[in-house]
């Protein structure tokens, strides 16, 4: 019976640390930094393979940094990096064209360069799992 209680009150205990992590907000974006916080792809079906497609990455950011590259990786394919397509600071949006590969399941990977006080700097990395059909 004991060492029930204890199992229980271990359990509790995880959960409230888990829950308690990940609750905490991010920490505050230094002046001029950028940071992604998501990916999507147009809804148009499915992906297919060899295609250019227009991917959206959602960001925050302090100020208007400029974000010079989009590169992405594609499991093991990458990176390629292309310019950015539109950048709207408003919404915390920007577009850019990616290329897919060749069928198969793929962890899809963005990140982009962008300059803070004429520095060039690499954000943080955003990732979702991806289908490509022929």
């Amino acid at each position: 019976m004991r060492s029930m209680f204890i199992r229980i009150l271990t359990g509790v205990g995880l959960l409230l640390i888990v829950s308690s992590c990940a609750t905490v907000p991010d920490e505050p974006l230094a002046p001029g930094q950028l940071r992604l916080t998501g990916v999507r792809f147009p809804d148009v079906g499915g992906v297919k393979t060899n295609l250019k497609y227009v991917v959206n990455l959602k960001f925050e950011a302090d100020g208007r940094p400029e974000i010079t590259r989009v590169c992405v990786y594609w499991s093991v394919y990458g990176p390629s990096c292309e310019d950015p397509m539109e950048v709207n600071y408003g919404n915390g949006t920007l577009s850019s064209f990616v290329r897919t590969p060749l069928k198969g399941q793929y962890s899809f990977k963005a990140y982009v360069y962008y300059l803070r006080n004429g520095v060039s700097l690499r954000s943080n990395m955003v990732e979702i799992p991806m289908d490509v059909t022929p």
